[in-house]
This record gives structure tokens, C-alpha cells and sequence, in this order.
């Protein structure tokens, strides 16, 4: 999750997740330095976000959609946990 906490690599696969893009693209798309966009989609690439497609010059980006299915069903889950112990009143005494 911390990944995905960043605002431009939110942003970053918020594009992605609507068709693969190169950094070129990605760049206009967001208007961040090369550089710096390029640091993000290296970190987003090593958590296994997303996975790259060589194209002659470039490189396109597209988004793993199995990976961001399981995260929701995490963050699904958590919700269900805290929605029963809302009801249930639980809660540890001092």
C-alpha cells in the first residue's frame, strides 16, 4: 500500500489502468521530470504494479490488474474487520 500512497504513482496507474503508456506519454500525461517519473514506475515496476513491454526505443508501461484485485480484497477485508468491531463495541480496556 505505501507504494500506491504516493500521488504521482496514484496518478501514474490511474493512466495505466486506462491504456499502456510510454514514459513519454506519462510525462506529458503528469507533467513530472523524466527523471523523477522514471524513479516512480522503477518502484512500481519492483512491486510488481506493473510490468513493462519493450518497443523499439521505448518502453511501455501497463498495469497488473491481479494486483491491484489484491489489495482491494485486503483493504475489503480490513473494512469488514472494522465494520464488526464497530458493531460489536469491541474494544480493549486500559
Amino acid at each position: 500500500m505505501r507504494v500506491l500512497a504516493d500521488p504521482l504513482r496514484l496518478q501514474i496507474i490511474t493512466l495505466l489502468a486506462r491504456e499502456t503508456l510510454c514514459t513519454t506519454h506519462l510525462v506529458a500525461e503528469t507533467g513530472a521530470r523524466q527523471t523523477n517519473l522514471s524513479n516512480h514506475l522503477r518502484v512500481l515496476r519492483e512491486a510488481g504494479v506493473v510490468e513493462t513491454e519493450p518497443c523499439g526505443r521505448f518502453t511501455y508501461y501497463r498495469l497488473r490488474p491481479e494486483v491491484i484485485d489484491r489489495l482491494a480484497g485486503a483493504l475489503g477485508e480490513l473494512a469488514e474487520t472494522a465494520r464488526t468491531t464497530a458493531e460489536t463495541g469491541r474494544k480493549r480496556s486500559c
